[in-house]
C-alpha cells in the first residue's frame, strides 16, 4: 500500500477534483490511501504523523533538501521500494515544516523542486508523479 499522510486540508474544488481523478486512476494499479493531519504546530503536527506510521513501512519524507529524481529514475525507486517494502509513506508536512521526530522516521528524503509548492497543488503533483511512475513500470502510453 501506498500511503500518502498530508498536513492540511485541500479547500480549492478543482484541486481536489484532480487529486481525486489521480487517486482512481492510482488505484487501477495499486492501493493508495492519503491521511490528512489537522494544521496546527510542527511538534503537534509530527505526533500526529507518527501516530499514523504504520510498521515496516518505508517512511518518506518531502522536503526541499531531499534528493531529487527525474521521472523514469522516480518511476525506478517506487518499483525497487515496493518490491522490497509492502508498505511507502511519502509524508507532506505544513507550512512551518516537520518535526525533528518526523524527520529522524524517515527512511529517505525526497525533493521535487528547490521552489515551494502550494500545498495541495504539491499534492495533486506527487499523486501525478506515482502515477506516472505505475504507467512507466508497465510500459503503457503516457510518459511522453
Amino acid at each position: 500500500m501506498i500511503r500518502i499522510i498530508a498536513v492540511g486540508k485541500i479547500k480549492e474544488n478543482y484541486l481536489n477534483e484532480m487529486i481525486a481523478d489521480y487517486l482512481k486512476r492510482i488505484n487501477k494499479y495499486h492501493k493508495l490511501e492519503i491521511i490528512e493531519i489537522i494544521d496546527n504546530n510542527p511538534l503537534l503536527e509530527g505526533k500526529n504523523i507518527i501516530s499514523k506510521i504504520k510498521d515496516k513501512a518505508y517512511n518518506i519524507v518531502l522536503s526541499i533538501e531531499g534528493e531529487q529524481y527525474n521521472s523514469l529514475d522516480f518511476a525506478s525507486f517506487i518499483d525497487n521500494t515496493l518490491m522490497n517494502k509492502a508498505n511507502i509513506n511519502f509524508i507532506i508536512g505544513g507550512s512551518e515544516g516537520l518535526s525533528e521526530d518526523v524527520l529522524k522516521i524517515a527512511d529517505k528524503q525526497i525533493s521535487f523542486s528547490n521552489m515551494t509548492f502550494p500545498h495541495g497543488l504539491f499534492r495533486a503533483i506527487l499523486l501525478e508523479q506515482i502515477y506516472r511512475s505505475f504507467k512507466i513500470k508497465n510500459n503503457e502510453r503516457y510518459h511522453k
